[in-house]
């Protein structure tokens, strides 16, 4: 008896299997990471061997890492795995202390219940949660028309997005002005080539050693050194507690520094602070690699009020985060210009 015919997947069947766009395998495809069969007629083809290697980057980018970080690690990077495994280690042990923490109130929840004293609902919540839940309300700003925006539950990464015009910035600085102790983070960061953030640096010796420390291990992940990552790094590293509304994470970062930039951030650990930042780069929101503690603000086009999306295709709100972003290399292209302008 002759033996079945090998199973391949045409690429929309891959990416559903996977969990993953179509798109995400295109750009394995080109990062080198994979490399599908052809059909006579020139079509892409993933056999057994293809899809196992996808399961193995998806996995892998389940994580946080940056595709090349993934190429790394696939090619037997033992430097870049012992730092991956660190990263892991702390966040498990992070997350540990959460639980432990939780227990702790649900017990003295539980005594109190025992003793007849019926606990509030916020306690409640808080006790259940695996961290307490932070929120911001507020009226909108121009454009909007003053309706109530309410973000009950503020993520570790919260990317907003919105086309150009469609309020974005003032959503972004309206976050900033409300919620106890936020900080805007401008595009003015790296302004002078620098000058104002090295003289910051060399008054601070303390944050000097944590901006080279996180600069050296961005840049051991393809990271390119630029003013702009410092400046980036100077805010982030800051030990002032505030949570973070920066605009454009991207600005002046290419592409692989875009890269690892976003997987250094996933990697911070359930017990960081939360970060706010506005984009429209497909590295930096990769709708692939979204994780369960990271939440996508669309700001919409015709200035209805901005929802939280979800990234999973078919959600409401998704094809429209989607035709917002662009690739790192479109969007240096483009930097600076203007669609049109009214006459």
């Amino acid at each position: 008896m002759n033996a079945p015919a090998a199973r391949f997947l045409s690429p929309s069947e891959a990416a559903r299997q996977l969990g993953i766009s179509a798109k995400a395998l295109r750009l394995y495809e080109e990062r080198g990471l994979i490399a599908p069969c052809r059909t006579p007629a020139g079509w892409r083809a993933y056999g057994a061997a293809e899809m196992a290697r996808c399961a193995e980057i998806v996995e892998l980018r389940a994580l946080g890492l940056s595709l090349s970080e993934v190429a790394r690690i696939l090619n037997g990077d033992a430097v870049i795995l012992g730092r991956v495994l660190a990263a892991h280690e702390a966040a498990l042990e992070a997350r540990i202390r959460q639980c432990g923490d939780s227990i702790a109130r649900v017990r003295r929840l539980r005594t109190d219940l025992d003793h007849g004293k019926m606990p509030a609902t916020r306690d409640l919540i808080g006790a259940v949660r695996a961290r307490p839940a932070i929120g911001v309300a507020f009226d909108l700003p121009w454009p909007w028309g003053g309706e109530r925006f309410e973000l009950r539950d503020i993520r570790l990464l919260n990317y907003i997005v919105g086309p150009l015009g469609s309020g974005k910035t003032r959503l972004a600085q309206r976050i900033a002005e409300t919620l106890p102790g936020a900080r805007f983070v401008g595009l003015d960061r790296a302004g002078d080539g620098g000058a104002a953030v090295h003289a910051r640096l060399d008054a601070d010796p303390a944050l000097k050693a944590r901006v080279e420390a996180s600069r050296a291990a961005l840049l051991a992940d393809g990271a390119v050194d630029s003013p702009a990552l410092t400046a980036l790094l100077a805010s982030l590293e800051a030990c002032d507690g505030a949570i973070l509304v920066i605009d454009m994470l991207e600005q002046g970062l290419d592409a692989s520094s875009q890269e690892a930039i976003i997987a250094h951030l996933r990697r911070r650990g359930p017990e960081a602070r939360p970060l706010f930042f506005l984009t429209r780069s497909s590295a930096i929101l990769d709708l692939d690699a979204v994780g369960d503690d990271e939440a996508i603000i669309l700001c919409p086009a015709n200035h209805s009020r901005p929802i939280c999306v979800r990234a999973i295709p078919g959600a409401v709100g998704y094809e429209a985060v989607a035709t917002c972003l662009a690739s790192p290399e479109v969007r240096a292209r483009t930097a600076g210009m203007i669609a049109w302008r009214p006459s």
